[in-house]
């Protein structure tokens, strides 16, 4: 699992599974659209949302843990 960790998988991943499809517009972006519209409802949407976020909440993650560990 450390292995996964790493920048050089987390950050392509966040790039293309978190931006696709690219065109017309990411899903992620239309997404938080919606939630921010509040049309974000259906179920679908909702795990679309997940999916596309989950990649940068991990590098969100592995980002503070690096920062917190290297000032402690």
């Amino acid at each position: 699992m450390k292995d996964l960790l790493e920048y050089r998988f987390l950050i392509p991943l966040a790039l293309l599974l978190g931006f696709a499809p690219f065109f017309p517009q990411p899903h992620i972006v239309e997404k938080i659209r919606m939630l921010a519209n509040g049309t974000l409802k259906r179920p679908i949407d909702i795990f679309d949302l997940f999916w596309h976020a989950w990649p940068f909440a991990l590098l969100v993650y592995k980002l503070a843990k690096d920062f917190i560990g290297r000032f402690s």
